[in-house]
């Protein structure tokens, strides 16, 4: 299959630029220093080239990850590093064989671990991030009455979210140590083997942590480029110019392609067109005026700001060698982790 067979829009990993990205952060972090968060890309194909790389713990945001994830034989350590009140399908993938660990910061989500039949936990620890977490003062009580209710815990996990696009790279640092110094605080209290946490963003500034759980790296967006991040753009929706306008007197003149709202994640704004300036995005359409003028037919590249929830968008991506239209399809993969 080549490029000009898919049907737009279409999700394209450059594999060139994704096995770059793979390899570099292995180099960074190395086999367990790295458990890869596969909320990024959503696809377990993807997971198994991670675990080529050196990487057999993963981190989960959503109980279907996990079911999925060892589903496909990838459950040799999964975290799942959000909190549920409901465990149940997560002790039938324990009792199926898989290991799963489970993030706590209450009584309640504590009680839901042992009721659903999850036998470890890390304490979550607010470092920061308004969201959920414990208060590092509290982290030590909580795994104490984790321990008496039976549970074996590993560790902390602390994520310093609302620094990873930061565009300081020196403020980046600081910060980042203030917030792993309080997840090594509550991590002195509650002890264990893992101190869990981190990003792609504060990755080469967070040395705390035992294991970065980082995800985006792997296929990258706008958001990460402009905080500086030194990886590769993999990630890219194919799109086709549906209309055209010409421009008229001093009106300019603009394009329209079909890939929109339903196709990218917009929480960190429009997307972008290489040699163009994207106007909006409508439900079905992107309008953007380009330096060469395309015409009706001609696909493009469009590069998400976003990757996280543009890839949940999605049913599958399809693996490319090259750019223009004859650029051979090497594989597809099916985003199989969607859903909760």
């Amino acid at each position: 299959m080549r490029l000009a067979d898919l049907t737009t829009p279409a999700l394209l990993v450059d594999a060139g630029a994704l096995e770059a990205n793979l390899a570099d952060m292995a180099a960074a972090h190395p086999g367990p220093q790295l458990r890869p968060h596969v909320k990024a890309h959503k696809t377990t194909a993807l997971a198994a080239r991670q675990t080529a790389h050196g990487h057999h713990g993963f981190t989960c945001a959503t109980v279907r990850e996990v079911e999925g994830m060892a589903a496909a034989g990838l459950g040799a350590d999964l975290l799942l590093a959000n909190e549920v009140l409901d465990a149940r399908r997560l002790g039938a993938v324990v009792a199926a064989g898989a290991r799963v660990t489970l993030a706590i910061d209450s009584p309640e989500t504590l009680r839901a671990a042992v009721d659903g039949g999850v036998r470890e936990v890390l304490i979550d620890v607010n470092i920061g991030l308004p969201r959920c977490g414990i208060a590092p003062e509290h982290a030590g009580a909580l795994a104490d009455t984790a321990r008496a209710a039976g549970l074996s815990v590993r560790g902390v996990m602390g994520y310093e979210g609302h620094l990873q696009l930061l565009t300081d790279a020196a403020e980046r640092a600081r910060l980042t140590t203030e917030c792993t110094d309080r997840l090594l605080a509550a991590h002195a209290d509650v002890g264990g083997d893992v101190i869990s946490g981190g990003g792609t963003g504060t990755h080469a500034h967070n040395t705390a942590c035992t294991e970065i759980q980082a995800g985006s790296y792997a296929l990258m967006d706008t958001a990460y480029t402009a905080a500086g991040l030194p990886f590769r753009q993999a990630l890219t929706v194919l799109s086709t110019v549906v209309s055209t306008t010409a421009p008229a007197g001093d009106a300019p003149g603009w394009a329209v392609a079909d890939a929109g709202l339903k196709a990218f994640g917009m929480d960190h704004g429009n997307p972008s067109v290489p040699g163009a300036a994207v106007w909006f995005c409508s439900d079905e359409h992107l309008t953007f005026a380009a330096d060469v003028p395309p015409r009706a037919g001609d696909r493009v590249r469009v590069v998400p700001a976003h990757i996280d929830p543009t890839v949940a968008l999605h049913e599958r991506m399809h693996v490319v060698d090259g750019a223009g239209p004859d650029a051979e399809v090497l594989d597809t993969w099916a985003v199989d982790l969607r859903g909760w």
